[in-house]
């Protein structure tokens, strides 16, 4: 028996449950607080007293959050970072973070650095390695006190050899100077691939903080276990991994929401709306794990192509806003947020919330029912309808076939939901409103490989085993059990403008934590 401590941190709450193997023994909310670590020790200390297990009997914490994320939103926290480009003579004309918003270039430095290297889509070279360029760069960073590099070669995904080497040119003249290779984060596409390297390494500072902070919490309270933090597909990295590339975190709360909506349904095709506090996130499961995004996916302004959940948000949660009347109803995008104890009209407050209509309507049994009574039921039944119409709508946009697959309601507003939404039944499993944490909790460890295979003397299938291989190595490395690997992505492209005859390999796996005491 394997006790889990799942723990989800979101812009409201912070949910925590504990698990003993698929049970769950006990699920708490808490808020979240400004210092985020104050609002994961109250929930911590809620939760063990509700499940009345012994701390030392907590074998594994996986910990979801979205720390990293709003840094970027909210534009604090982020290093300076020089953001070194290997391409010249190509690419001049689109500088590094060209379209990126001002304020936040602002913010790393706008350290720009554009150096002769870089390869064609063939591998070829565009031109040799500027060596002396990368020395005098390194000094420049040196002199200004710069807390971190990007590097990114043109094609790198290709051939990575000249990320490799200005890398450690740069470490020769600045040996602690953490350097992100955009070839270990993003795919084929110079500027989203470069945006994300340069992202990462704005955030390396704070996820350094932040892990330190996420084991003393765990300390703190007792807690002498490992600890793992979710990442954007559904799986888990360890703290190293976390502090090289935090921006792997980033959606990973919808993330295990779905997760969680899977393993509490025992359903692996659905589409789930996770219903929070100001908004709905939605999204697809498939083979339980939510589908991922295959276009450029916006963070904060900025457009970067590394793996993202294809998950998107609409204006409407429990403490969103209603205004007008039966004939004439606006509902949100404004909502009260964190404030819906205190504001709703359920609660004493004097807005109207879709959580007071909810009450209205018998959907939900909170705060007190005579508060509300006197609402218009036109009005009760209108704002109802323009809720359903609002998900309908959502839903719709994440259905990619006409077969009717349920819809899976999770998340503490998820009481707004109707039984059907259009053609499609709505499930809503026990423990929905804190299916995020439970998601952290069964969260799994991953291998994934995203490179160019050439298939001249060998086979497709010869390639596609080697890259099985490889992925699965990779997941035993960072603590799958080799016994329950799963392939859950396979995606085989050829490349015919490539010699030798190429095809690009995208293939990921995932297994179950090994020994946990190990």
């Amino acid at each position: 028996m394997v006790l889990r401590l799942g723990i989800d941190v979101g812009g409201t709450n912070t949910d925590a449950v504990i698990l003993r193997d698929r049970e769950v023994l006990a699920g708490v909310k808490s808020s979240t607080t400004e210092d985020v670590m104050s609002g994961i020790s109250n929930a911590l200390e809620a939760v063990i007293e509700k499940a009345g297990v012994e701390r030392d009997a907590i074998d594994v914490t996986m910990i979801g959050t979205t720390h990293f994320t709003n840094a970027v939103i909210e534009r604090r926290a982020l290093d300076p970072v020089a953001a070194i480009r290997l391409g010249l003579p190509a690419t001049a004309c689109l500088p590094p973070m060209v379209d990126w918003p001002e304020d936040l270039v602002e913010m790393v430095g706008g350290h720009r650095y554009l150096v002769r290297g870089g390869y064609e889509f063939d591998g070829r070279e565009i031109a040799a390695l500027d060596e002396d360029e990368i020395t005098r760069i390194a000094k420049d960073i040196a002199d200004k006190g710069i807390k971190a590099a990007a590097i990114s070669s043109v094609f790198s995904p290709i051939n990575q050899d000249m990320e490799l080497r200005a890398r450690d040119l740069l470490r020769e003249v600045c040996p602690d100077l953490p350097v992100v290779l955009s070839s270990e984060i993003g795919r084929i596409g110079l500027l989203e691939r470069e945006s994300a390297a340069i992202m990462n390494a704005s955030l390396l500072s704070l996820s350094d903080q932040t892990v330190e902070a996420f084991g003393n919490a765990l300390k703190g309270a007792g807690l002498t276990c490992p600890f793992f933090v979710t990442q954007n597909d559904g799986t888990l990295m360890a703290a190293d991994m976390v502090r090289r590339f935090p921006v792997l975190t980033f959606a990973s709360g919808p993330t295990n929401s779905m997760r969680g909506a899977a393993f509490l349904t025992g359903v692996k095709e659905a589409i789930v709306i996770d219903i929070g506090g100001t908004t709905t996130d939605v999204g697809a499961l498939q083979h339980g794990f939510p589908r991922q995004a295959a276009t450029v996916v916006d963070v904060g302004g900025v457009r970067t192509n590394f793996r993202m959940p294809d998950v998107f948000s609409v204006g409407l949660g429990g403490g969103t806003m209603i205004a007008g009347t039966a004939d004439n109803l606006q509902i949100g995008p404004k909502s009260v947020g964190y404030r819906l104890t205190t504001d709703a009209l359920v609660f004493g407050g004097e807005t109207l919330t879709t959580t007071d209509i909810a009450v209205r309507a018998g959907m939900a049994e909170i705060g007190d029912a005579s508060k509300v009574a006197d609402i218009d039921p036109a009005l009760v039944e209108a704002a109802r309808q323009g809720i359903a119409d609002m998900l309908e709508m959502a839903v719709e946009r994440s259905r990619i076939s006409p077969d009717p697959i349920p819809v899976i309601a999770v998340g503490g507003g998820s009481i707004l939901a109707p039984d059907h939404i259009g053609d499609l039944e709505v499930l809503r499993p026990e423990n929905f409103a804190v299916a995020n944490a439970v998601g952290a909790a069964i969260a799994q460890i991953s291998g994934e490989v995203d490179r160019i295979f050439a298939l001249d003397g060998t086979s497709r299938e010869e390639c596609l085993a080697a890259a099985e291989k490889e992925a699965n190595d990779a997941a035993i490395a960072a603590g799958a059990k080799a016994d329950t690997l799963t392939v859950i992505e396979r995606e085989d492209v050829p490349l015919a403008y490539l010699p030798g005859n190429a095809t690009r390999i995208h293939l990921k796996v995932v297994g179950e934590m090994g020994d946990v005491h190990a």
